[in-house]
């Protein structure tokens, strides 16, 4: 069985994660098969797709142990492909997060147009905690949906926010107990396949197209900057120490 499955019912395709022994982490080949799942064709049926972990963890980010042999060259890791691939994607899209979504799992839910959560996940962006940091196209999703503010807690501090504080202030569609998720994804999905669905593809894409102007915004020192942390003997200290799950010593270099 490969690290996705795809199953398709009626004009709903789910996609789930299929990577539960490692807390369906993102390596490289998920990575890609993610983005060919989300770029092959739509067929005219098609209304929805949701995406969604097997196991108990959504999504733990990429896969440190493959990450952590390229991390100093500064070698693209393809989340982004990937990212722009879901956003990009003509149908609405749903995340399902039954548990945790960290770091590239945080960005992957908040990329979907749609996320139903248990109250028993927390969404996070640990990258601080092991010498990170998120580029300009990361950070950029996390403005627009979090805001300025959450924006900086949720960077800066590290530690992951329980679903319930996130629907509370209107950045995910629903938070239920965990015994009512299925029944509470179901409902959505079903209401959005029942709609009309060149209206949902026209407003997918505007709603698309008003963010997108970002991307022009200059950041070429940014760029820098994040290349810089990700370069650093500070991010494989930080990579070593959470492998070794142990607390990390930055020296600042």
């Amino acid at each position: 069985m490969g690290k996705i499955i795809i199953e398709k019912s009626g004009p709903v395709t789910t996609v789930w994660l299929n990577r539960p022994e490692k807390r369906n982490a993102l390596d490289a080949e998920l990575l890609q098969d993610v983005k060919h799942a989300f770029t092959a064709p739509v067929a005219a049926d098609d209304r929805v797709i949701v995406i969604r972990g097997k196991g108990n963890v959504f999504c733990a980010g990429l896969d440190m142990s493959e990450r952590r042999e390229t991390i100093g060259s500064g070698a693209a890791s393809g989340i982004e492909d990937m990212l722009h691939a879901i956003e990009l994607n003509p149908l609405p899209v749903v995340a399902v997060v039954q548990g945790d979504a960290i770091a590239g799992g945080n960005e992957l839910a908040l990329h979907c147009d749609l996320v139903i959560a248990s109250d028993q996940a927390r969404f996070g962006m640990s990258l601080a905690q092991v010498g990170l940091a998120p580029n300009w196209f990361l950070a950029k999703k996390l403005m627009e949906v979090l805001g300025p503010v959450l924006t900086r807690e949720m960077l800066l501090l590290g530690d992951p926010l329980p679903a319930s504080r996130l629907h509370a202030l209107g950045i995910i569609a629903r938070c239920v107990p965990a015994s009512e998720l299925e029944a509470a994804a179901q409902k959505i999905i079903d209401r959005l396949a029942a709609n009309a669905p060149l209206s949902l593809r026209a407003m997918k894409g505007l709603t698309v197209r008003q963010l997108q102007f970002r991307d022009a915004i200059p950041h070429d020192d940014i760029d820098a900057q994040v290349r810089a942390a990700m370069q650093s003997q500070d991010a494989q200290e930080g990579m070593k120490a959470r492998l070794e799950k142990r607390t990390a010593v930055f020296r600042g270099r």
